[in-house]
């Protein structure tokens, strides 16, 4: 079976796959000094948890937009299942051009979803995550990562509010039942939910304006069953985007039955 591990900067999920199946998933808190002796006494609760030998792990791939965990998760790997990981856009590269300024910069998280999108429609997409950041980006009918946008995420985004605004109190991400709320908590629920809502919606038609074309509209992310369905301009809704990507660059194949 094949390990993968997406490492963000809120959340690590970890997926297991047999053939082209995710057959099960983990998701942790991103902890950044946590050292890989603790990781991998994590990992191996996971598995006795759920009744699996280390052993049926055959290779593992790593995304990471924390570098320092890069190693530590490695080695954590290692240490439990002897399989040494691959690390995407480091040890193992994205088989997608990039079109933009500095391809250096874009985050491994942003080319594995686009590349596991394309391989899924190969059309024109615009590939949406909810995550810690909400990122929006452009793929070209040609599979050409073209650049993308950048916001704060939902959750730091509330916690910001939280933070700086002494008198509001702390409210669930969640969605409200109407706009217009009756009291603080739903008012900031509404804020939280529908303006993120519209803010993606906003986002989106913005760069379908600019892309020239109707792309189809996928989206991912911690957030994405959240927030997704409120969005009118999304098409399809994937939280395992990134470890499918993740799969699909480690088989290198773009099959993704």
């Amino acid at each position: 079976m094949l390990l993968a591990v997406d490492i963000g900067n809120s959340n690590i999920v970890i997926g297991l796959f047999e053939g082209g199946g995710l057959k099960r998933y983990w998701r942790l808190a991103t902890e950044r000094q946590k050292p890989a002796v603790e990781y991998g006494i994590i990992l191996k609760s996971l598995f006795d948890g759920a009744g699996l030998s280390h052993g049926i792990i055959g290779s593992a791939i790593i995304s990471s937009v924390v570098p320092p965990l890069d190693e530590i998760f490695k080695d954590a790997v290692s240490s439990l299942t002897g399989v040494k990981a691959l690390v995407a856009c480091v040890d193992i590269g994205v088989d997608m051009p990039v079109l933009t300024d500095n391809p250096a910069e874009v985050g491994s998280d942003r080319l594995i979803n686009a590349y596991a999108a394309y391989q899924a429609r190969s059309s024109p997409l615009i590939v949406v995550d909810f995550g810690t950041a909400t990122t929006f980006d452009y793929i070209t009918k040609d599979g050409e990562f073209a650049g993308g946008v950048i916001a704060p995420g939902l959750a730091i985004s509330a916690e910001a509010l939280f933070e700086k605004a002494a008198k509001l109190p702390r409210a669930g991400l969640e969605k409200p039942a109407r706009v217009i709320g009756k009291n603080t908590i739903q008012s900031m629920q509404s804020g939280f939910y529908y303006g993120y809502a519209s803010l993606a919606d906003g986002i989106i038609g913005r760069m379908i304006r600019e892309a020239g074309c109707e792309p189809f509209v996928m989206a991912t992310g911690g957030l994405s069953k959240l927030i997704g369905p409120e969005v009118k301009r999304i098409d399809a809704i994937d939280e395992f985007l990134t470890l499918k990507g993740l799969r699909l660059i480690y088989e290198g194949t773009d099959d993704d039955n």
